[in-house]
C-alpha cells in the first residue's frame, strides 16, 4: 500500500515508521526539510 504523511511531527513519523516497517511505501511530507532528511541518514 502507498500512505503518504502529511506533517511529520512526533504523531506522524511515528506512524509513518511503522507502517513502513510492515512493508509499506511511505511517503512523509513536511514544510521543514529538516525533519525528513534526519530519519533517513541514521
Amino acid at each position: 500500500m502507498k500512505i503518504a504523511m502529511i506533517g511529520t511531527g512526533y504523531v506522524g513519523l511515528v506512524t509513518g515508521t511503522c507502517f513502513a516497517e510492515f512493508g509499506h511505501h511511505v511517503t512523509c511530507v513536511d514544510k521543514l526539510e529538516e525533519k525528513i532528511k534526519t530519519p533517513n541518514q541514521t
